[in-house]
């Protein structure tokens, strides 16, 4: 059992927290013809659209109604008025997702009002859904905000089901952990029984790094607007990660649909749950394809445990990257020296640790040192100074990841991603000195036989 401490620091001279509203125009990236948009000034957004376009490649649709000193002080109503305007003028999305920040927050605007006043007296907008989220910097982090948009989306969109009849369909809801290249393998899975899946929010459809045909204002593809009205016809809501337990039972509340919340997707025992999940809604065995890949990713733990048993892991990330890193690491013999996140979740607190700290890579920092130093850093690329300044391997995960290419294609979910996985973190555990398997006196006495 791990012991939560949150620092409550006043100041971070290296967060490691991102904001709650990036993770909100991040869910609405995965919605088809979305073009989310900060209520609060220019800095903000632009902060954010930097972040993403850095990690992803790609570009972002991202717009800001540009509060300034007197809307700030007088209310911003028209500030989003004329920026829903322009947008449905100009970009013609299906869907804008208008997302709070700590500015309007701290004052107090009444954003779902002012959009229903806005929406009765315009009628270009009555085409157009427009979805609040209350998301502030100052309550959560990425996580948070990720959460609160797939649930505002689900409240403002979702229907039962009526009598139309159920088809071979499960609801997915990723956590925000997860990559495009995660999403896109948990969609092959579901498919291989026979499935189909109706994620929310779909980043494998709209941030896989593809090249589209032609320029589009608004994202280049997603979850439609008529795939989220139609989830009350699914036969079972799969949610993964604690942090989207809220969107799952409000989806539930609202479609009728039966819900389940993974904890993770990582892991030999993780991905056994979902198979068994998939398993029972399709009414069939597990397929064979994914039996294979099951005893491939058993060869590969029997393989990797030598590199990882006895060495030392540092974590920092959010959440539900933490667990699922932590879990994965100690599944495989490894300890966990030091473990750094965004927020005090419950959960954690059953992470194989001697603490979980609610900081920064400051606090990283000197639970490393306190440990007497780590084998790995498990981080985004913020990590990267601690790392090279103690002489530690960082394996880049979580967000942002922009010092190195393919970060929206790295898998770690279903059986394949987890073989993947140990694979990469036992080849940079085998380059560092120290490891658990120096080369033996038996494999010596070969290369002296074979020098004789």
């Amino acid at each position: 059992m791990a012991l939560i401490i949150d620092h409550n620091k006043a100041l971070s001279t290296s967060p490691l927290k991102v904001s709650a509203p990036l993770g909100a125009a991040l869910a609405f990236m995965g919605m088809k013809g979305c073009l989310p948009m900060f209520h609060g000034s220019q800095g903000c957004t632009a902060f954010a659209l930097v972040m993403m376009v850095r990690h992803f490649r790609e570009a972002i649709p991202l717009q800001t109604t540009a509060m300034n000193e007197i809307s700030t002080i007088l209310g911003g109503m028209d500030q989003v008025e004329e920026g829903l305007l322009n947008i449905a003028k100009r970009a013609k999305p299906e869907i804008i997702g208008l997302i709070s920040t700590a500015l309007t927050e701290t004052r107090g605007e009444d954003m779902a009002g002012d959009v229903k006043v806005i929406r009765a007296r315009n009628k270009e907008l009555s085409d157009i859904a427009v979805v609040d989220v209350s998301a502030p910097d100052f309550s959560g982090s990425l996580e948070t905000g990720w959460g609160k948009a797939v649930t505002a989306i689900i409240k403002s969109l979702a229907r039962p089901s009526g009598n139309h009849a159920r088809l071979d369909r499960v609801n997915l809801l990723p956590g925000a952990h997860l990559t495009p290249g995660d999403v896109e393998a948990l969609k092959d899975i579901i498919a291989d029984f026979g499935l189909e899946a109706m994620v929310l929010p779909d980043l494998s459809d709209s941030l896989d790094g593809h090249v589209p045909d032609a320029y589009t204002p608004t994202t280049l593809g997603g979850t439609p607007i008529a795939g989220v009205r139609e989830m009350g016809r699914a036969r079972l809501t799969i949610a993964i990660g604690e942090h989207m337990r809220i969107a799952a039972k409000t989806a539930e509340s609202i479609t009728g649909v039966p819900s389940i919340v993974l904890d993770r997707v990582t892991g030999l025992d993780a991905v056994d749950r979902l198979m068994v999940c998939l398993s029972t809604v399709a009414g069939i065995p597990v397929p064979a394809r994914q039996r294979r890949a099951r005893s491939q990713l058993v060869d590969a733990m029997l393989d990797g445990h030598f590199y990882f048993g006895g060495r030392s892991v540092a974590i920092a990330a959010e959440p539900a990257l933490l667990w699922s890193m932590g879990r994965l690491a100690t599944d495989m013999g490894a300890t966990i020296a030091a473990a750094v996140t965004t927020q005090p979740v419950p959960m954690l607190a059953e992470l194989a640790a001697e603490r979980v700290i609610v900081g920064d890579f400051e606090d990283l920092e000197d639970q490393i040192l306190e440990a007497g130093g780590a084998d790995l850093i498990i981080a985004n690329s913020n990590g990267r100074q601690v790392a090279a300044h103690h002489g530690i391997a960082l394996f880049r995960a979580g967000f942002p990841v922009f010092d190195r290419l393919g970060a929206a294609h790295l898998t770690t979910a279903g059986y394949r991603g987890t073989r993947d996985l140990i694979t990469q973190l036992g080849n940079i555990l085998m380059e560092r000195p120290g490891h658990a398997h120096e080369p033996s006196e038996h494999a010596h006495g070969h290369q002296s036989a074979a020098a004789g």
